[in-house]
């Protein structure tokens, strides 16, 4: 089992010593780092910084939202920065969400697995570079059909590093998992139980043997399991409440298929009411501990082995404030794990 480092997105300011962690996550043996992206940084400037200071570590987006970036755009960045960092680039790519993508970049949410489909079918045909790249479907057209009549299919100036660059897609429900599964080089699951992985056998049918699954979890060691948890719980009421719209909410649905639909519609309601500290507390430290490494460090040892044995191969870990708790945290599982 691999291991990555998700460094998120930047909150009001850039992410102290990023990277720092991202060096230090090289030289300790990680496979990866990752960036992110919501509505305020993006995800590539920040991964090309840490191409220009690092040597082997891979480095991914995760997730880069498709509706940011048309399939040729996302297509320039990514071979430009795979040439930049001598072909250790992997996309991470998502729909987001229609709060998001209808505010933000000001576009539909409708039918995002039709969109998605054809985005990476795009993505492919320009960095494969074997022909002018034209394509017609129902949300992408290229060359236009509605503009002046004079757009050209084109191929991209620049030839690619490679010709294939890996993209996993994130996903919650189960034909986007399937869609992953289908037309991508891995998965980006969210909120992962590795006792409750079942959930996602039909849909992951059709992966090959090579596919990736890059799972985030929450690494909290701390010798007072309840404390441990409660970073989990504050992240859980945030997400089921104030990342998603009520009646659209993503995360929910799939806590449903986790067996905590009546829990996590308790959360959403204390949490859109304003009752915050109380969704906190309504979420079941059950729950937590599963998409969890938590408690003492003999404990978690303990839990890795449950997560050693499912088809997921790389643990994702984010960064905390402290740069020095991240090292250590880092330190510990790669003792462990490689």
């Amino acid at each position: 089992m691999k291991l990555g480092l998700q460094l998120g997105y930047w909150q009001k300011g850039p992410t102290p010593r990023f990277i720092e962690l991202a060096k230090a996550a090289e030289s300790i043996g990680f496979d990866s780092v990752w960036t992110a992206e919501a509505y305020g940084s993006d995800c590539f400037t920040p991964l090309a910084a840490i191409a220009a200071h690092t040597t082997k570590i891979r480095l991914a987006t995760g997730v880069m939202q498709i509706s940011a970036r048309t399939p040729t755009c996302a297509a320039m960045t990514a071979l430009t920065l795979d040439h930049l960092s001598n072909g250790r680039l992997m996309l991470g790519v998502g729909v987001s969400g229609p709060q998001v993508v209808e505010g933000w970049y000001g576009q539909p949410f409708t039918k995002p697995l039709e969109r998605t489909r054809e985005w990476i079918e795009i993505f492919r045909k320009v960095i494969a570079r074997e022909e002018p790249v034209e394509f017609h479907g129902q949300q992408y057209h290229l060359p236009c059909e509605n503009g002046m009549g004079l757009g050209k299919a084109l191929k991209s100036i620049t030839h690619p590093l490679r010709k294939h660059i890996p993209v996993l897609l994130g996903a919650e429900g189960p034909k986007n998992v399937a869609l992953s599964a289908e037309c991508f080089d891995g998965w980006l699951p969210i909120f992962c139980s590795p006792y409750k992985m079942d959930i996602f056998d039909e849909s992951l049918a059709p992966a090959g043997p090579d596919f990736e699954v890059a799972a985030m979890v929450n690494l909290s060691i701390n010798d007072d399991l309840k404390q441990a948890l409660l970073p989990g719980k504050w992240t859980m009421a945030l997400y089921l409440g104030g990342m998603g719209a009520k009646g659209m909410n993503f995360h929910k649905n799939l806590l449903g298929r986790m067996g905590y639909a009546d829990a996590a519609q308790e959360i959403q309601d204390l949490f859109l009411a304003g009752k915050q500290m109380e969704a906190v507390e309504a979420v079941p430290d059950q729950l937590v501990d599963e998409i969890s490494l938590a408690g003492p460090e003999g404990r978690v040892r303990e839990r890795l082995q449950d997560w050693k044995k499912t088809r997921i191969t790389s643990l994702l870990i984010g960064h905390s404030s402290d740069f020095d708790l991240t090292v250590r945290n880092m330190e510990f599982l790669a003792k462990e794990l490689l």
